[in-house]
């Protein structure tokens, strides 16, 4: 190397290549904005996460944990966009052709433009697309497919990365979406190598718990369009649901109103959604108390039961205290830290707050009440179901919403009868 090469870093055996015209670096005012034309799959949930709809030569990863219906949102998306004239290949590594025929009749999913093969071998799966020719492709799922190509089993690194590498390739050339399904680890990352999560153009993770029926879609990655926006979606009978309003999800249907519960309105992606939280106060008998949380956050809850015990003057030190949301749902967000300090203060009172009361604030060590994100579209979901009452950061400081609060609570001792 010369003086100068060595001083720069830069190696004498890359030579340098000509530019042609056509494909030079141009000013990036000069480039013309092409519009991206998704067409729509059929699922409205589903195309509202995606940006409106599937992309042509879109490489689309869905992750999920075993058994939270991936499969079934999947067929559901195969049978609805053959209905709308699109011809679809399903590839089911993990199943029969005749398990996934019996589950499409089971959900209503049967079209004669969905062709299904059982396959785990890249090149066969290969062949399908040259004799399919369809318009969408899917995978299930990308860990269970190998490559003779390539050495190790399949779900190994360097499978994984050459099975997904060649599908996008295959996505690209031919301007075909392509939807793989990808298993997630105990912590619920996706298994295989990090690159092929930045191989493919978006990426949505299908969230749920399998004791429920409730099921979310989000966008962890989307080169055409936002990632704020979530899909809700519903396990039934006869196969997946979409949930199109899901404000009455997340509520309980108490007659009247129970101590130890407080409504807030929480954000769910771009959605604002009614979210009821439960507090259980209970006399501790150990040396120490225990914090169980369901659905929210452990280190907040921890948080805001020593600023209503230093800023409120509520002994919470000897108690077990539960906090746990309605209906599933996870809310970890600052908004919900005014209605789980006031369902905590509700269940140590054993006051029941109105009906017609939603909370929305974030709790600072110092008793400060602050807005929320998106407060006006929350106001503005809260004064569409009927609450009347909305306490937020205009409180101020969280003994004046304890007083405004209470101020129109109603006792509910529990009288224990005797048997």
């Amino acid at each position: 190397m010369t003086d100068a090469a060595e001083a720069t870093g830069i190696s004498k055996r890359v030579a340098t290549v000509a530019v042609a015209g056509s494909s030079a670096a141009q000013a990036i005012t000069d480039i013309g904005a092409e519009s991206v034309a998704h067409w729509p799959s059929g699922i409205n949930e589903f195309d509202r996460v995606l940006g409106g709809g599937v992309v042509p030569g879109a490489a689309i990863l869905l992750s999920g944990e075993p058994g939270v219906g991936k499969s079934t949102l999947l067929l559901e998306v195969a049978s609805r966009a053959a209905a709308s004239g699109q011809r679809v290949l399903y590839v089911t590594a993990e199943e029969s052709v005749s398990q996934v025929r019996l589950r499409a009749e089971r959900t209503n999913a049967l079209h004669p433009s969905l062709f299904l093969a059982a396959e785990t071998d890249l090149g066969t799966i290969l062949g399908q697309i040259d004799h399919v020719k369809p318009q969408l492709v899917i995978v299930d799922s990308v860990q269970t497919v190998a490559s003779a190509a390539t050495e190790g089993i399949a779900g190994g690194p360097s499978q994984v990365r050459e099975v997904a590498s060649t599908l996008i390739r295959i996505s690209k050339d031919q301007n075909l979406p392509v939807l793989l399904v990808g298993h997630v680890t105990k912590d619920g990352t996706i298994a295989g190598p990090r690159l092929l999560e930045h191989l493919v153009d978006v990426v949505l993770q299908f969230e749920g718990d399998r004791q429920t029926a409730l099921r979310f879609v989000r966008a962890h990655k989307n080169r055409f369009g936002s990632t704020d926006e979530v899909g809700c979606f519903e396990m039934t009978g006869e196969g997946i649901a979409e949930v199109a309003d899901p404000s009455g999800l997340f509520l309980s249907h108490a007659r009247r109103p129970v101590s130890g519960t407080c409504v807030t309105i929480a954000l769910e992606g771009r959605r604002a959604l009614p979210v009821e939280v439960q507090a259980l106060i209970v006399k501790s008998q150990a040396p120490q108390p225990r914090r169980v949380v369901n659905g929210v956050d452990a280190s907040r809850v921890a948080m805001l039961l020593a600023v209503l015990e230093r800023r409120a003057g509520i002994p919470l030190s000897g108690f077990d205290v539960y906090v746990s949301t309605v209906g599933g749902i996870r809310v970890t967000e600052p908004g919900a830290d005014l209605a789980i300090a006031l369902a905590i203060a509700s269940a140590y009172k054993d006051k029941a707050f109105a009906a017609a009361m939603a909370v929305v604030g974030e709790i600072s060590l110092a008793g400060e009440i602050r807005p929320a994100s998106s407060a006006k579209q929350r106001l503005a979901e809260a004064a569409r179901l009927g609450f009347g009452t909305v306490l937020d950061s205009e409180a101020g400081h969280i003994r004046e919403a304890l007083r405004l609060a209470f101020a129109g609570a109603v006792d509910e001792r529990v009288e224990i009868p005797e048997f």
